[in-house]
């Protein structure tokens, strides 16, 4: 593995690239850029991906989006899809200019929140040549409802945005709540979601659990991913379970992804959901058929 920097929108990103096993710098190699979920760092389910799809052969990228851990981004851990999205795209353009990678062989992985971001760059920038999901996080105005405490709960989660936006563009001063709370019922996170919490799984040193910009919400709430499968023409294999987050918005996004060369692979478990979705972060047997799967699309596409 090795330490990155890449421009973009102006801002400095910072990544770890993983190398194949016995990596020869005079061949070109296909490679993957690899997202993790909403509020991570590199160094949680992302960098496991990323590593784990490297040993399959790939030069992978997990990287800090804008805002968040070794990346430059102002106001600090707030969250907005739509930059994410952007971020992406000069993801796949600083891959493209290696040396080490052939330009025309280029997917990209995504966990959770991060294939609302991947799906969206994959419809729009052509050069992603393969997509793959597991546990999708996909939301509309509709689902976000279902999470954040029905029409009242995400108004008011609207109203508090709203302001602190404001508040931001008058003082500079940035409002904040934790990442994730058992406690505090403010949080992004409220609940009892053990791969946040626990300091063996995603609770890692270089992650906020204390740190969520408010005005995130105005982004994250008003964030529509599903239009963007009728613009989606990349091979696509979405991995998905009941016991995982939305399950019926993968398999609706799936439904209307423009391409015919696409894959939906159903996961047996006995968890309810959303509880299984964090086991997609971490745990096996999940990741290792997740990657095991992943690699037999990739290595097909790229």
């Amino acid at each position: 593995m090795k330490k990155v920097k890449f421009q973009s929108e102006g801002l400095t990103l910072t990544g770890n690239m993983f190398l194949p096993p016995n990596f020869d710098s005079t061949k070109k190699y296909p490679a993957i850029v690899v997202s993790g979920s909403w509020t991570t760092v590199k160094e949680q389910m992302a960098g496991l991906y990323a590593e784990r799809l490297a040993q399959q052969g790939f030069i992978t990228l997990a990287f800090d989006f804008r805002n968040f851990g070794e990346s430059e981004g102002q106001p600090r851990f707030y969250e907005n899809p739509m930059l994410k999205k952007n971020d992406i795209v000069n993801a796949v353009t600083f891959l493209s200019n290696q040396p080490e990678i052939n330009s025309n062989s280029i997917g990209a992985f995504a966990v959770c929140a991060g294939a609302m971001y991947t799906l969206m760059a994959a419809s729009e920038d052509k050069r992603i040549k393969a997509v793959v999901t597991a546990a999708s996080w996909l939301h509309d105005s509709e689902a976000v409802k279902l999470f954040y405490g029905g029409e009242e709960g995400v108004q008011n989660r609207m109203n508090a945005g709203l302001a602190s936006k404001e508040k931001f563009a008058e003082t500079g001063v940035v409002d904040y709540v934790p990442s994730i709370s058992e406690t505090d019922p403010s949080a992004a996170m409220y609940g009892p979601y053990e791969y946040y919490l626990n300091p063996k799984r995603g609770a890692v040193p270089q992650w906020s659990a204390d740190k969520f910009a408010v005005m995130s919400w105005v982004d994250w709430l008003t964030t529509d991913p599903m239009p963007s499968a009728k613009n989606l023409s990349a091979p696509t294999l979405m991995m998905h379970s009941d016991g995982a987050v939305l399950p019926q918005y993968t398999k609706n996004y799936f439904n209307d992804i423009a391409t015919t060369d696409k894959k939906l692979y159903w996961m047996k478990t006995d968890l309810q959901s959303p509880f299984h979705q964090f086991n997609y972060y971490d745990q096996e047997p999940e990741v290792s058929e997740v990657v095991l799967e992943a690699t037999k699309w990739f290595k097909a596409r790229l």
